[in-house]
């Protein structure tokens, strides 16, 4: 027997992790080849922002990405995962101009294209930080085919949708209330606004009359707009305003005169029924002005400060104006009521200022007609996918409910709007290249909104719109897309519209969703609550193995994570127990090598159970990555490893290994070798590194375990039989085991055992598995029959078709043990007293804390159960 193996007697993660990386970039095993008689696999990578490092997240995402991928290498797909990184427009900027602002210095101090300058160098060095995270975590991107969203050629694909989407009525630009950053000085979409209940207040003001007739009541939650105010609306039912209607007001405070008008829009039941209209400040007063004819008169500039528009308040902030100009109307007497109020207020995505609608000119993508084809899609068989399915719920309500997207924005970072106006003439050109008389245009100074390069991803990254590039050909309509639900509505959903409205096709077939990394707690991670946690920190502390094992399988489709270091540890142990384990079958090789593995010799019960349950496991394992049921998959390849392989078979192989039977030995090396080295395969997608070091010391064939075969089901190999035999085996040896545990009896010291097979064929199984009753039980005397009589004080076990029987003379001095439990009886019997005594104190009852209580119904219970076993035992005994 050769016990000698390179193999350290350690699993060190980090050395492994750093040797075998750059081994597999460099063997290009992560490269699509373009095999035609490889059947295409694509998963596009969702392009983390060049804003910072990658977070938890990220780790998730990316790792479910990488078994799939991996998966599919091994079953003989030509697979590729594309790798990419997004601008992040506004992100990015911020980012880059807060750190300019730490140097003394703004943007327009450098101007557009020395601001740029430092942006792309941003982007350099960023794209690095997420090439080195991406390498911890043993992600097999293609890093041939990487992509950014403001390369070249993704920037063609962007001009070209934009110049199509013109060219056909979809894209527009007007004057229209948007929601607007004051402190970004940007436009934002709607679903870049996160709603938040804010404590506020309703204002109640009297609006006189014109004619000095009286006046009517209006109310308001943003009072500094009333400076805009260029109407009051009643609807035109109301019989309280008939009178009213088509005469004036005048505005306090301003002076100005405005209209009375009726509008179905507004609710009577609401208020006083009388609404002000600031239409360039409000999308529904926008709507109403619309409809009257109204002036929009805008009093505020791009950063929510007043503007000349609003008199003796310009140039205040558009909060401190709304303190004064309470406090001004409370003084003229026209505010009459402050009224608390919690309401719902938008608030910016990326810098958390409140939103203000605004009145701007942008440019908008009129999305009616692409959400009409893509509800379309979904009514078919040719629909996209949604995994957990509910969750196309969450997308069809916000398509069959969406609203035009405003895509420019005010900012430098990002794809240039390929629109130019004529200096003279003002007149409007669109295209693909800019104007020949350049020198006489001047191009539109914003950029699109990033989610509109990123919703062109699955199909730019491929090459189009050069309709004949060989990847768009090959690779694309994706396989499958793997995201968080919070951006369903921003990106999952423009994909989907983007790619049928130009190629015609759905991006992907699928769409996985996975939830949001928690704390233990079950609190959202953030910077704020100072529990985030940086997965390059776990990495360097547990291996990357163990965090991709623990975010791959630690819940279902759909769900949020909750982050555990002790689980993170768990799963390193893991690694640890796969690694003594091969250690051991290593051990045992005695040097053979890969074409002398041969399992059609005479096998022992343990050989042909652990092949059935391989087989079994390689069809579980096969069936659930297939359906992305992540967690199964890893109680599969745990309950396997862990027990089967490691705590069963790998005992019962020593039994053939340290005997004289050199066929026996050479079949068993053979299961060893084979079985570990499918199993590590199966594994491989999951914990890549560890795989991969202990696959290169086992006899193989190939260069690398990412590229060999994945294990298939072998019927050849499946044995009934021999799962029945083990099973009764397994039954009988814990059964033992948990007996000796009870009468402290050691596993050194031999004991009698005596089974009373049920009938003649379960006595054959035992006698199959004689050896290993007589290795694992230790008996000084083994009896096996049918109908054997059970033997006068004796411990007894019934399992299904055998009854065990341990004489105790020898073992044990039935009255002392029988004393010892009667007094520990005693001691359960006290603390059962004393439990109950204080739940039955009802001001205990009524004034610990709830869980100080349950923890005590916790303890009674537990005592409860402990003493009904004593009382079970002493029975036997006495018996």
């Amino acid at each position: 027997m050769n016990n000698e193996t390179t193999m350290p007697p350690k699993y060190d993660p980090q050395a492994t992790e750093a040797k075998w990386y750059p081994y597999w970039v460099n063997g290009k095993f992560f490269e699509a080849t373009g095999d035609e008689n490889k059947k295409p696999y694509t998963i596009v990578i969702p392009p983390p922002n060049v804003t910072g490092r990658l977070h938890l997240g990220h780790a998730w995402d990316t790792t479910l990405q990488d078994i799939l991928i991996r998966t599919k290498r091994m079953q003989g797909y030509d697979a590729l995962w594309l790798p990419g990184m997004d601008h992040a427009g506004i992100a990015t900027q911020a980012k880059v101009e807060g750190k300019m602002r730490e140097e003394g210095i703004s943007r327009h101090d450098l101007g557009r294209e020395k601001f740029l300058e430092k942006s792309w160098e941003w982007k350099e060095e960023y794209a690095d930080f997420i090439r080195q995270q991406w390498s911890k975590l043993g992600l097999s991107l293609d890093y041939s085919r990487e992509r950014f969203t403001l390369d070249s050629g993704l920037s063609d694909a962007v001009r070209e949708v934009f110049v199509r989407l013109y060219e056909e009525g979809l894209i527009y630009r007007g004057e229209y209330i948007i929601n607007w950053d004051p402190q970004t000085k940007t436009a934002l979409s709607d679903i870049e606004v996160i709603h938040k209940d804010v404590q506020g207040a309703f204002y109640h003001m009297k609006y006189p009359l014109a004619d000095g007739s009286g006046h009517i009541e209006v109310a308001t939650t943003r009072p500094e707009t009333m400076l805009g105010d260029t109407a009051v609306a009643v609807h035109p039912k109301d019989e309280r305003y008939q009178h009213l209607i088509g005469k004036k007001v005048r505005l306090p405070i301003v002076g100005r005169e405005i209209e009375i008008v009726a509008d179905d829009y507004v609710d009577m039941e609401f208020g006083s029924g009388a609404v002000k209209i600031t239409p360039a400040h409000d999308p529904n007063d926008f709507e109403i002005g619309n409809r009257h004819n109204l002036e929009r008169v805008l009093v505020m500039d791009e950063g929510g400060v007043m503007n000349d528009k609003g008199g003796k308040y310009e140039g205040m902030d558009r909060f401190e104006c709304r303190k004064q100009i309470v406090k001004d109307l409370q003084d003229e007497g026209v505010l009459f009521k402050i009224e608390d109020h919690m309401h719902s207020v938008g608030h910016s995505e990326r810098s958390n200022a409140v939103v203000e609608p605004y009145l701007s000119t942008q440019w908008f993508v009129k999305m009616g007609p692409l959400a009409e084809q893509a509800i379309e899609l979904q009514k078919g068989e040719g629909k996209v996918n949604f995994v957990p399915d509910r969750f196309e719920k969450t997308y069809m309500h916000w398509i069959e409910n969406i609203r035009d997207w405003c895509i420019s924005r005010q900012l430098w970072w990002g794809h240039r709007i390929p629109a130019w106006y004529h200096k003279e003439t003002g007149e409007l050109y669109v295209g693909r290249d800019e104007p020949e008389d350049i020198e006489n245009w001047e191009q539109d100074e914003d950029v699109l909104d990033t989610w509109f390069s990123s919703a062109l991803w699955p199909f730019s990254t491929m090459g189009w719109p050069d309709d004949e590039a060989a990847d768009y050909k090959r690779f694309y309509p994706g396989d499958v897309l793997v995201t968080g639900y919070d951006i369903i509505q921003f990106w999952v959903s423009r994909m989907i519209f983007q790619g049928l409205q130009f190629t015609g096709e759905r991006p992907f077939k699928d769409v996985l969703i996975h939830g949001l990394v928690r704390d233990g707690e079950g609190r959202k991670m953030s910077k704020s609550l100072g529990n985030g946690v940086d997965p390059m920190d776990v990495i360097d502390k547990y291996g990357a193995d163990a965090l991709r094992f623990f975010l791959s399988t630690g819940s279902s489709p759909g769900h949020d994570l909750r982050f555990y270091w002790e689980k993170v540890e768990a799963n390193w142990n893991f690694g640890n127990k796969i690694w003594n384990a091969s250690r051991f079958a290593l051990m045992n090789m005695d040097g053979l090598k890969y074409e002398e593995i041969d399992l059609s010799g005479k096998k022992s019960i343990a050989d042909e159970w652990i092949l059935t349950r391989l087989q079994e496991t390689v069809e579980h394992v096969t069936k659930n990555i297939d359906a992305y049921e992540f967690g199964e998959v890893g109680r599969a390849l745990y309950n396997f490893i862990w027990d089967d392989f490691c705590d069963w078979y790998i005992e019962m192989a020593k039994l053939p290994l340290n005997g004289e039977d050199e066929e026996a030995k050479h079949t068993t090396r053979s299961v060893l070798a084979y079985t570990l080295d499918q199993t590590l395969r199966l594994l491989h997608p999951f914990m890549p590194f560890i795989t991969e070091e202990i696959w290169q010391h086992l006899p193989h064939e190939g260069e690398s375990i990412t590229v060999a075969k994945w294990p298939v089901k072998d019927e050849v190999l499946m044995n009934d039989q021999a799962v029945k035999d083990m099973e009764l085996l397994q039954g009988i040896i814990r059964s033992v085991r948990n007996t000796r545990a009870e009468l402290n009896v050691p596993m050194s010291k031999e004991v009698e055992l005596q089974i009373n097979a049920g009938n003649s064929e379960i006595l054959g199984q035992l006698e199959r598995g004689q050896s290993y009753i007589e290795r694992f039980c230790r008996p000084s005397d083994l009896k096996m029959a049918v109908d054997l009589a059970a033997p006068e004080k004796s411990m007894s076990s019934v399992l299904s078709g055998v009854e065990l029987y341990l004489p105790l003379a020898g073992l044990l001095d039935l009255e002392a043990e029988i004393e010892r439990l009667e007094g520990e009886r005693k001691r359960l019997d006290q603390e059962v007293m004393r439990v109950q005594k204080k739940l039955g104190n009802e001001g205990f009852v009524a004034k610990a804390p709830d869980a100080v209580v349950e923890a005590e119904r916790e303890k009674e219970k537990d005592y409860l159960e402990q003493r009904d076993k004593v009382d079970a035992r002493i029975a036997e005994l006495k018996n």
